[in-house]
């Protein structure tokens, strides 16, 4: 009677396994190591709504996107001009944008008003801070926002966060917005213009420092800078709500030095915020949010209020949550 035959060995057949499982092993270390530059890291793109063409917002998100394309390759950032923080945050909150700059004033009204949206902002990083700067004629009698009835006055467009301040200004002398002055709704790009052929008494703007815009026009046309009245800024700091982030603050001389006066102006200024919402990715937001702390020295030499972002007060975002990417990008370099 014949014996049953030797099960087969299984030596041979887990060398295989394992030859296979090594292979993998190497191959996958070769396209890691293979793979082109670039390939890694986030991918897709991204829309920010900016601001102005010849506005600081619009000029910061240029510099950003040249950062990013260094950092990202493997992102494309798109630019919306705007006409500010109000419409910046309609469009992030509609979907039409995914990123955007926001002061903080503007960002408190539209979550208390409970806007379209509102509840999906998120914040990602504290910029730096915009100045109040009410600008006139050198030879204007205008000496303080009470003065300004019945004026022609730049007040920005609608959709700004200038036009919020405008008015919180205005109403704070007693003077009607709508009917105290005779309002012209015109960005940074348009008011200087304006304002050197006759056709603007005085304008208000919110803007980092020096604005670029302010700057060109006094090379060119004789301007002053009226201060705010210590009186006048309590009552709008004691108006409360989305009025409790502005704070006092002072325009220093030499800020614009074809600007007469030695002497610091008095005014107010806003922290400036970079918004998104709760359905962005959040590893794109935290290399994002990288790229804004990490390129601030190098924009900065170029939207010099960009020098001001600082790791220390980045992250407070108030009025916002931070967005988790956001967070993350916080923690990995706590100390």
């Amino acid at each position: 009677m014949s014996s049953a035959p030797s099960p087969p060995s299984r030596l041979p057949r887990r060398r295989a396994v394992w030859a296979g499982v090594a292979l993998l092993v190497v191959s996958a270390v070769l396209a890691w190591w293979l793979r082109p530059a670039g390939e890694s890291g986030p991918r897709g793109a991204v829309t920010f709504s900016t601001g102005v063409p010849s506005g600081v917002y619009q000029r910061y998100g240029e510099l950003l996107r040249e950062a990013l394309g260094r950092e990202l390759p493997g992102v494309r950032a798109d630019l919306r001009d705007s006409e500010g923080s109000q419409q910046n945050l309609a469009r992030l909150a509609s979907g039409e944008a995914d990123f955007t700059i926001a002061t903080a004033d503007a960002v408190a009204t539209y979550v208390q008003e409970k806007r379209p949206g509102w509840k999906r902002l998120r914040g990602c990083t504290r910029l730096y801070d915009d100045y109040v700067q009410l600008v006139v004629p050198q030879e204007s009698a205008v000496q303080s926002v009470r003065d300004l009835g019945g004026l022609r006055v730049g007040v920005g467009q609608d959709g700004s966060g200038v036009r919020l301040l405008a008015d919180r200004l205005l109403s704070a002398a007693g003077l009607d917005p709508a009917t105290g002055v005779r309002a012209v709704p015109a960005g940074i790009d348009k008011m200087p213009g304006l304002m050197e052929k006759g056709r603007l008494d005085a304008f208000f703007w919110s803007g980092g420092l020096p604005t670029n815009a302010i700057l060109r026009l006094s090379e060119r046309f004789p301007i002053r800078l009226v201060p705010l009245e210590t009186d006048l800024l309590d009552t709008v700091h004691g108006g409360g709500g989305p009025n409790r982030y502005y704070r006092s603050a002072m325009i220093p001389p030499d800020a614009y030095a074809r600007v007469p006066g030695r002497e610091p102006v008095q005014t107010m200024a806003v922290a400036n915020l970079l918004v998104t919402t709760d359905r962005m990715d959040a590893a794109l937001t935290e290399a994002i949010t990288r790229t804004v702390i990490g390129s601030r020295d190098r924009i900065g030499r170029v939207v010099h209020p960009a020098q001001l972002v600082d790791l220390r007060t980045a992250i407070y975002t108030d009025p916002l949550p931070l967005h988790e990417g956001a967070r993350r990008y916080y923690r990995s370099v706590k100390p």
